[in-house]
């Protein structure tokens, strides 16, 4: 479940009906609400942010605020050590690094795989015919 938010160029009520009739179209969504004070769109389910903008982005300019999770997280009071949190964020990083590669290489499949050359002589094991 994600909560993904976006601002939208929206000036009247026939617009906000029209974006919320070209988000719900897309499956795995939960529930759409509006802000026209700020202009928010907020789409709550498992549905890929990028599906969301591109189909806005035909009619309208949008622009990604916020994704999370839908739910937030009640914090406990202090029981756990800083020492543990910092070495839990540190994994998180890594593993949204990794993840963000992953997504590149979806993205761009003929991305360069880099491989090592060893040489003749780097390696006496080496057969080398001469």
């Amino acid at each position: 479940m994600k909560k993904v938010v976006l601002k939208l160029d929206l000036h009247d009520d026939k617009g906000k009906q029209k974006a919320m009739k070209a988000v719900s179209g897309l499956s795995g969504i939960d529930s759409i609400s509006m802000d026209m004070k700020d202009k928010k769109l907020t789409v709550i389910g498992d549905v890929d942010p990028v599906d969301v903008v591109s189909k806005l982005r035909k009619q309208w300019y949008t622009e990604i605020l916020t994704v999370g999770p839908a739910k937030e997280e009640k914090k406990d009071g202090g029981k756990k050590d800083e020492g543990g949190k910092k070495e839990d964020d540190k994994k998180k990083e890594s593993d949204q690094i990794a993840e963000l590669v992953k997504a590149y290489k979806a993205y761009n499949p003929h991305m360069t795989t880099y491989y090592r050359v060893m040489s003749a002589e780097e390696n006496p094991n080496a057969c080398v015919i001469c």
